[in-house]
Parts: structure tokens; C-alpha cells; sequence
């Protein structure tokens, strides 16, 4: 393995950095998490047009640029840096490697390269961590009993067509097809993806499996709400699923629990990249702020007591790094799936940096002007969402059989 980085990979990182320095300042963050959206549609045009971000890791046929995963997770670590608010998890980090694994060639050329243009965004309406096989095996109680994200999912005969066809069915034929009822709580840019992947239960109890389906954001009975979520720059939202016609993804589900496991461990080695990101810039701001703020005549971070403490958080940091890094060059290879142990591990280095430099800030870095508490709140929120660091780390022994008891001969 060459742990240095390509020519290509420092291009993608410099130029993006370049962008979001000039577009992304913290009153650019604040105005942008205000708005519907809850986030800048000019930055995520920019983000497309100019460096073609949503496409990153799709292939070339499909209008994507045609790099790995690595790439798009060094890419997201720039983007935690500054707290980027944009579509980009949801659509090309969770959606699109799923529409490319289970859609059918027709689905792909449709849906693809709208994707990778930046004119269609998406998001996956299902629990993170259960769907996602990052806490708990996704084959079990998540994708059976009707507790599948809290969807259910019922095919639409012929008779079901007649006897209530709809608004704007008339004249269609009557073909079978899906309908959709349910809701799904904490769902990324749910309120405002242009397509949302649903994972609903189907089958009954006896023979329920997950299945994803594809609903347009406009379709007719979806009721989409915008929550008020911990961390502001990870907009949520709430989705009501009220008998909504959906189409299949793909042929058949039976490849569902696996591509989401695939899926989980990418976005979780992209996640771990981002806390990185994201940690590395609010050490960076602590260190400055400790060589001007004075205390008894002299710089706070000439005190030894404060230098140990940075020195800590920066241990833990490059620990944390080196792990994303792996990952992300893993998730690539798909040798290994060590995403969830990188996540918890870039977690925990970003809450103790967001810790630290709310401390070291003393008064003003409580209050809500300063930016610290957002990095502190992205910590939070992505550990609700995508964890608890605690059970990542348990599930990933149990994948490992780490603790298995075993039969020793002498």
C-alpha cells in the first residue's frame, strides 16, 4: 500500500479547498442553514459545475468522473473542515452507490447522470445505522416484522387500479406496481432531495424482507417536514408515506441487506474523513487563539497544562486520520470493511477537539456566536445518527468474532 497521495487526489483537495475558502465563511454557514433548503443551492451548483463532486465516484458512462471512493472521501474531509452544508452525503454517498449496485440499466441511465450533473439530488429514507449494518446486522429484526424503517410496502393489482385509480391515472393502463405507507423519522435532506430511496417491508411477517423503492419528491400523498435536528448543518427531516405509489429498485431485493452493508461501510470511511476534517480545523482555530489570548501577561498557550492538552487532542487526531485514511483506501478495494471502527474512532477525535476548543476559548467559546459549538454539534449529531461510537465499536467485534469463545486443545 502507498500511503502517499496521487497527483490527481491533491488536485481534487487543493481545488476544492479553493472553493469552499471563498464561498464558505462562517456567515456564508449561518445564512445558509436558515434558508428552506437548508443549505447554499449556489455552493451545490458550484460544487457540480465546477468540480463535479456528485459525480466523483460514479463511472464515466454515467456521467461521473470516473474516480473511487478515496477520492470522494478526501474530498468530504475538505468539506468538514468548513462545515460544508450541502446535499452531498445523502446523494452521492448513500443514493447513488445504491442506484448503481441494485438499479436496472434503465433506472441508471435515468437517474445517474442527473445525479452527477448536480441536477437531481437524493437521499435514503431508512435508520442509518440499523439499514446501514453499522451497529447491528441489517438482515435481522430491522428487515423483518414490519420494521422496516416503519414502511410498508403492498403491491397494486389490477382491481386495485379500477377500483381507486387516482389522481391523473385515467386512461393509464393497468399494470402492477408498489404503493407505499409509513413513516420515516431523521431522514438527510429528506425535505428537499428530489428523489428519496425508501426501504419499506414487504411480504408479511412470515416472509418479510426489505425491499427499496424510488419516490420522486413531488409524488402525490408524500408529506415531507423539516425538523429541527441537533446539528443545523446536517439537515433532517421527517417523511409520511400515505398509500404513495413507488417503483421497485431493481429486479429483485434480494441483494437489498448487502448493498446496504457495502454502502454503510463507504459512508461511514466518507464520514470518518469529514469528523477528520472537521477535527483538524478546530484544533487548528484553538492553536491560534491560545497564542493570542493573555493571561497573568503571557500567551494561555505557553502554560504547560494547555500545551498537554493540544498535544493530546493532536495525538488522537492523526490516530483518528490514520484510520479514515485506511478505510477510505479499503472501502475502495472492498477488501476489508473497517468503516464503522474509522468512524467511531474520527468521532471521538472531533468531540474532544470540539471540547477542547469550547474550553480553551474560555467565555466566548459558550456562546452560540462563536462556530466551536457547530463542530461540537456535528460530533453529537453524526454520533445519534450514525451510531453510538460504543456500538460501532461492539458490532465490528462481533463481525470479527473478537470475543467468540473458543475450544482450545492441549
Amino acid at each position: 500500500m502507498d500511503a502517499r497521495f496521487t497527483a490527481e487526489q491533491d488536485e481534487i483537495r487543493s481545488a476544492l479547498w479553493e472553493l469552499l475558502r471563498r464561498r464558505c465563511g462562517p456567515e456564508a454557514l449561518r445564512s445558509a442553514v436558515d434558508t428552506p433548503a437548508g443549505h447554499d443551492p449556489a455552493l451545490w451548483t458550484a460544487l457540480a459545475e465546477q468540480l463535479g463532486l456528485p459525480g466523483l465516484a460514479l463511472p464515466e458512462a454515467y456521467g461521473g468522473v470516473g474516480c473511487s471512493v478515496t477520492e470522494l472521501a478526501l474530498a468530504c474531509e475538505e468539506t468538514g473542515r468548513v462545515l460544508a452544508g450541502s446535499p452531498l452525503l445523502g446523494t452521492a454517498v448513500l443514493a447513488a452507490p445504491l442506484v448503481l449496485a441494485l438499479g436496472t440499466d434503465t433506472q441508471r441511465a435515468d437517474l445517474l447522470p442527473r445525479i452527477a450533473s448536480g441536477t437531481l439530488t437524493a437521499s435514503l429514507a431508512a435508520p442509518p445505522g440499523a439499514a446501514l449494518g453499522l451497529t447491528a446486522d441489517n438482515t435481522g429484526e430491522w428487515a423483518g416484522g414490519g420494521r422496516a424503517g416503519g414502511v410498508q410496502a403492498r403491491r397494486i393489482t389490477a382491481a386495485d387500479r379500477v377500483a381507486d385509480p387516482g389522481p391523473g391515472s385515467a386512461g393509464r393502463p393497468s399494470v402492477l406496481g408498489w404503493r407505499l405507507y409509513g413513516q420515516v423519522d431523521q431522514v438527510l435532506d429528506g425535505h428537499s432531495a428530489g428523489l428519496l430511496l425508501v426501504a419499506a417491508h414487504a411480504g408479511g411477517f412470515a416472509r418479510s424482507r426489505t425491499l427499496l423503492f424510488l419516490v420522486p419528491g413531488d409524488a402525490p400523498g408524500l408529506v415531507r417536514t423539516r425538523q429541527t435536528a441537533l446539528d443545523a448543518t446536517r439537515p433532517q427531516a421527517r417523511v409520511q408515506l400515505r398509500d404513495v405509489e413507488a417503483e421497485l429498485l431493481g429486479d429483485d431485493g434480494d441483494a437489498v441487506p448487502g448493498a446496504l452493508a457495502r454502502v454503510g461501510d463507504t459512508a461511514a470511511a466518507v464520514l470518518a474523513c469529514e469528523a477528520v476534517g472537521a477535527a483538524d480545523r478546530a484544533l487548528e482555530t484553538t492553536v491560534e487563539y491560545v497564542k493570542q489570548r493573555e493571561q497573568f501577561g503571557r500567551p494561555i498557550g505557553s502554560f504547560q497544562a494547555v500545551k498537554h492538552r493540544l498535544a493530546d487532542v493532536y495525538v488522537q487526531l492523526q490516530a483518528a486520520r490514520s484510520a479514515a485514511y485506511f478505510a477510505a483506501w479499503a472501502a475502495a478495494g472492498e477488501e476489508q470493511r473497517v468503516g464503522g471502527l474509522a468512524l467511531a474512532q474520527a468521532l471521538e477525535a472531533l468531540r474532544t477537539a470540539a471540547a477542547e476548543a469550547i474550553q480553551l476559548h474560555g467565555g466566548i467559546g459558550f456562546t452560540w456566536e462563536h462556530q466551536a459549538q457547530l463542530y461540537f454539534k456535528r460530533a453529537a449529531g453524526d454520533d445519534l445518527l450514525f451510531g453510538p461510537t460504543h456500538r460501532l465499536r461492539a458490532h465490528a467485534a462481533d463481525t470479527a468474532r473478537l470475543f467468540s469463545r473458543t475450544e482450545v486443545s492441549v
